[in-house]
């Protein structure tokens, strides 16, 4: 009888255990058990004594789960990340809102402004049906705006937008204030005259002096033409490229005569970095940045243009000045505007107002010739003969201000086309003009109103396949001369037939010899 009640006694003991270690398994949702859930519930009942606990037992077992569960353990949702679009979203609110302590004043309104009018211009570009849109045009005058507002420009405008193949480009044109920009000029001086004294010091120092008589190539590069300094030619103005409106304003550098020469002679897609090098044959001397500033400089030197009559030069230059050398004009206060009809009937209205680009990559040409010293004769013959040369390779590009009708056809197009906005409606029409050269630049006018607009690769057009340069023939690097050209060494019957004759020789001029001494004793 004590057996049996000891053996129950074991059971239930194993059968508790076992209940218990059910309890202790944790569930794969929750990571938690039933035993430690009955714990903390019972405890909450305890402790909070509630009369209608039998009541709400189901809702404090559900509060007591959520309370326990946190977002990192919870597989029911996952945290949702940033995306780009949101990201940018961030970046571009701050375009939209106006600081704490920024309140309007109206006598600042009237005051005059850099900051174009970007909406006036995207109401009739989007008439001409070019343009960015009404949204993106909105961000974009935002994002002008807020150049202004940082940089001390006394003239701005949108020049356009250049397509990439990963990230486009937004560029704006700008003239800094007069004196704001002679600290980088200076800076720039500074560190090329830093590098050339250092040069200098190396050279005079003579670390390494070998006597080597080695041959020395008689190559000698060709002059490198000087960059026009800023305020003229081609880098009249500045220029900034953001990737989106709201992202940080980039400012290019100063283009070089030979970046616009590599510039022609290549043809590249833009990638949307600053920072990408730029391969190609001939080599371009630079990165992407300076290959966008030159071809921005070539864009705008061909198809920037305005109504006849809308710019006119000074009276201040004189009468004297060559047209060709005038680089200033002012506006036609007179100007009353062309009618819509006259300009697309001719292109002879419309005249370029930017410098023709030369093909020494300058908009006014510069001699590089070396004179050496040598050739100059006392009496100065030889430096008129020089200073006729120079005139001959002289270059002189067309004026500014000249009309379009002068524009030469490439591969048999037609540098221009012009239409009219509407012709359903052609009483408030406007004159659109469309450069085939350059696609994707236009112009648009409209009474007193023009702007010109650059969207699309930054490629020029070709007419027919692209082929690239070839590489030059390489040169010999011995010139070719019995000295240094290799010949078969002699036989042994010809070294001796060789000796022999040397031998004659010797003999031959022994006796002339002495016949020679002979002769003259006689003689005395």
């Amino acid at each position: 009888m004590e057996s049996q009640e000891k053996a129950l006694k074991d059971e239930r003991e194993r059968a508790a255990i076992s209940f218990k270690a059910f309890l202790l398994k944790n569930s794969p949702k929750t990571n938690m058990n039933l035993y430690d859930h009955l714990a903390r519930l019972l405890t909450k009942v305890m402790d909070e004594r509630l009369e209608n606990a039998v009541d709400v037992i189901e809702d404090l077992s559900l509060d007591l789960k959520r309370s326990l569960l946190q977002d990192e353990q919870s597989t029911l949702r996952d945290i949702p990340l940033t995306s780009d679009t949101e990201h940018l979203a961030d970046q571009q609110r701050a375009l939209f809102t106006r600081g704490a302590g920024d309140e309007v004043d109206h006598d600042e309104e009237m005051v005059e402004t850099p900051l174009p009018n970007v909406g006036e211009v995207s109401f009739y570009l989007e008439q001409a049906g070019v343009g960015l849109g009404r949204e993106e045009m909105q961000r974009v005058f935002l994002a002008v705006k807020q150049l202004v507002d940082t940089q001390p420009l006394q003239r701005c405008r949108f020049w356009g937008k250049i397509l990439g193949r990963e990230t486009n480009y937004l560029v704006a044109e700008g003239e800094y204030r007069e004196g704001e920009e002679e600290e980088e000029e200076s800076e720039e001086t500074d560190n090329a005259e830093k590098e050339d004294e250092v040069k200098e010091d190396e050279d005079d120092t003579g670390v390494v002096e070998v006597m080597d008589e080695h041959p020395k190539s008689t190559y000698k590069p060709p002059p490198v033409v000087p960059k026009e300094p800023n305020r003229t030619g081609a880098n009249k103005f500045t220029y900034f490229v953001c990737r989106e409106p709201g992202l940080p304003w980039v400012k290019l550098p100063s283009v070089t005569p030979a970046q616009i020469t590599a510039a022609r002679q290549i043809r590249k897609f833009f990638t949307g970095r600053l920072d990408a090098p730029v391969i190609s044959y001939p080599p371009f001397p630079g990165n992407e940045a300076s290959y966008l500033r030159a071809q921005i400089a070539r864009i705008s030197a061909s198809t920037q243009v305005s109504p006849l009559g809308f710019y006119q030069f000074g009276e201040e230059e004189g009468e004297e000045e060559e047209e060709g050398a005038r680089d200033n004009f002012e506006e036609n206060p007179d100007f009353e505007g062309i009618s819509a009809h006259e300009m697309v009937e001719s292109v002879s209205t419309w005249v370029h107002h930017v410098q023709h680009i030369l093909t020494q990559g300058r908009c006014t040409w510069v001699s590089v010739a070396e004179k050496p010293e040598e050739d100059i004769d006392e009496e100065g013959e030889e430096e008129e003969r020089e200073e006729g040369a120079d005139e001959e390779e002289h270059e002189a590009g067309p004026p500014l201000l000249t009309p379009l009708s002068e524009d030469a056809e490439i591969h048999n197009t037609s540098p221009w086309s012009t239409r009219l906005s509407s012709p359903l409606i052609p009483q408030f029409a406007i004159a659109v003009l469309r450069s085939n050269i350059w696609p994707g630049a236009y112009a648009y006018a409209s009474g007193r109103k023009f702007e010109n607009i650059y969207i699309g690769w930054g490629m020029k057009f070709a007419g027919e396949n692209f082929t690239p340069c070839l590489a030059p023939p390489p040169e010999s690097e011995y010139p070719s001369e019995p000295e240094i050209m290799e010949a078969l060494d002699p036989t042994v019957e010809e070294e001796q037939a060789m000796e022999a004759a040397q031998e004659e020789q010797r003999a031959q001029e022994e006796e002339e010899g002495l016949e020679g001494d002979e002769e003259e004793e006689d003689d005395d």
